[in-house]
């Protein structure tokens, strides 16, 4: 049984080892919805979405003992796709807090945090969407500990130039030098690289993960333009050097979400972003066996992660459920791994 991210326990780490793993962060070492409220100038941060400079805001929630804590924070809209107003109503945000006033708190040694929003205002199917993509992080949450944490929130939006109220949806990301930094690793920024650079079980790993979900919209070798490697995926390393172990991330585009903007990579022969399409390297095939039992193993764990979620509305359980149930049929048949992975691989990255 591979170890689970979801059932790390907190322990004492010797602070001067700078080797050794970190425990998981209050913030992500739960998985029940926050109730949190964000007040800040919600509309002058959605009309212009290329500022980069933080508008300042506050954040409030209630804590385990029930006292509500108010925060300073900075705000600003990120992300490409999602960012754009074409695609999507509420764009997601950065959130920047002061980590002196986070202290003794569930946000404790949070500074910034991705939150993945809800993307359409005045469409209630949208939020279920966050809820497929965050599962997505947990299925991942559950196979390693090389992953990024995910924590669910129901955020009370506040307009301070008037607006009026909602709440919806979203979640919060682990920042990536914590993962690597849980991990005893560090954070790699680089250009391209060579498949030959990365950990050839968790490069397998990664390329049946994103056939699970459905996902082509990810590359282990190639950066955006202006970007550090790779597209979607974070490198982490013990040596700071290769070989790298990848963690993926961003799965909007992904078949389980299967989110209405979401469109086929058009560098690849698929009609529908449901279509499943592996990606791994040929030269991997010999570790498809191990990397396939990881999933076999791991089934109940990832099963458990849908039922657990209680937000989940009835159709789009179905729906994931299914999705899972074809990907878990695909690998119970020989003929059918040949078919789906051995003779789709291919060593060009």
């Amino acid at each position: 049984m591979v170890a689970a991210f979801s059932t790390l326990a907190p322990q004492a780490v010797a602070q001067d080892d700078p080797e050794a793993g970190q425990a998981v962060a209050p913030l992500f070492a739960s998985h029940s919805p926050l109730l949190v409220t964000i007040e800040a100038p919600l509309t002058t941060l959605m009309k212009d979405r290329p500022r980069e400079e933080y508008l300042e805001g506050t954040f409030s929630f209630s804590g385990v003992d029930g006292t509500k804590r108010t925060f300073d924070l900075k705000i600003r809209t990120r992300g490409k796709f999602r960012r754009k107003e074409k695609h999507c109503d509420f764009a997601p945000i950065r959130l920047n807090f002061r980590k002196k006033q986070v202290v003794d708190t569930e946000f404790d040694g949070q500074d910034k945090l991705k939150l993945v929003t809800h993307c359409k205002n005045n469409n209630l199917y949208y939020e279920q969407l966050v809820l497929r993509e965050f599962l997505a992080y947990r299925f991942l949450n559950v196979m390693t500990d090389s992953s990024f944490g995910v924590r669910l929130l129901q955020v009370n939006y506040v307009d301070t130039e008037g607006a009026a109220p909602m709440t919806k949806l979203g979640f919060v990301i682990e920042d990536e030098d914590d993962v690597a930094e849980r991990n005893g690793m560090h954070p790699i920024r680089t250009g391209d690289i060579s498949k030959d650079d990365i950990n050839p079980v968790e490069q397998s790993f990664i390329n049946v993960f994103e056939y699970f979900i459905g996902n082509t919209e990810f590359s282990l070798v190639r950066a955006e333009p202006g970007e550090y490697c790779c597209h979607n995926i974070d490198l982490i390393s013990a040596t700071k050097g290769a070989p790298y172990t990848p963690v993926a991330y961003d799965f909007d585009f992904a078949g389980l979400v299967n989110a209405p903007y979401a469109v086929p990579n058009p560098r690849f022969d698929i009609e529908d972003v449901r279509q499943r399409l592996f990606r791994g390297a040929c030269a991997n095939n010999e570790l498809l066996p191990v990397t396939l039992q990881r999933f076999i193993d791991n089934r109940e764990a990832i099963y458990g992660a849908v039922d657990d979620l209680e937000l989940l509305s009835t159709k789009s359980r179905r729906y994931v459920t299914r999705y899972m149930d074809e990907f878990y049929e695909r690998i119970s048949q020989p003929e059918l791994i040949d078919a789906s992975f051995v003779r789709t691989c291919n060593d060009a990255l």
